[in-house]
């Protein structure tokens, strides 16, 4: 993933994250490119894609305001989520517990003295292979994670521990199959995928899972309000 993209996913996160009292400006363009490491130009990038979707707006020599509101696109459904759990199965292909990489830092808000867990896990819908899911979780949240977990639901799993889930920040990406992920899935090298990253979001605004997930047989469905900001700024 480009540095601006993630740059973008991760400021929208923490709007999403914030949305019960939401600052009403993001931090200035140099202070960010200081957090992120990065330079103003790619910090641009990022905030033209949050100006696009209506996420935000900028004022020339005042700041980058949070536009009103930001919360209300939502996925409406998906060819997974609108299966049946009867319908779906897991096997668990490995699990592992490491420490967080700079981005894993960010996402999870953690540090490099924290753990997370790693793991990878086939799909199945109708005992068909559809989906390689690497997913990683924060330890110290979900200490007891394991093999019968990962094999079934992990919203379910998260609810069990008295948690309340708020909502999901997805990207899709198309792709094509690889020879690893072909073995894996039973299907032909080359073909096309949709390559899906998902935070699962609680209320309260932790994160508590960022998954890369390489699906064959993927589609969705939105609901979009208007946005006149995008109209405009695409106009320009």
């Amino acid at each position: 993933m480009k540095k601006s993209e993630f740059i973008a996913q991760d400021l929208l996160s923490k709007i999403y994250q914030n949305s019960g009292s939401v600052p009403e400006k993001l931090p200035p363009e140099r202070q960010l490119a200081e957090e992120y490491g990065v330079s103003r130009f790619t910090v641009r990038k990022a905030l033209e894609k949050l100006v696009s979707i209506g996420a935000v707006h900028i004022v020339q020599g005042s700041g980058i305001y949070i536009n009103a509101g930001v919360s209300s696109n939502p996925l409406i459904y998906n060819s997974v989520t609108e299966k049946k759990f009867a319908e779906i199965s897991f096997k668990m292909l490995e699990l592992h517990k490491r420490r967080p990489d700079k981005e894993e830092q960010q996402v999870f808000g953690l540090s490099t003295d924290d753990f997370i867990w790693a793991f990878t896990r086939l799909r199945r819908i109708n005992l068909r292979n559809v989906q390689i899911e690497y997913s990683r979780m924060p330890a110290e949240v979900f200490a007891d994670l394991n093999q019968k977990t990962i094999e079934h639901s992990i919203q379910q799993y998260v609810l069990s521990k008295g948690y309340a889930i708020s909502h999901s920040l997805t990207r899709y990406q198309a792709v094509t199959i690889n020879k690893e992920q072909a073995q894996i899935l039973g299907c032909k090298k080359g073909i096309a995928a949709m390559h899906i990253t998902n935070r699962g979001i609680l209320q309260g605004g932790k994160v508590y899972a960022f998954s890369d997930i390489v699906d064959i047989d993927y589609s969705c469905t939105y609901v979009i309000p208007f946005n006149q900001d995008n109209l405009a700024f695409r106009q320009t």
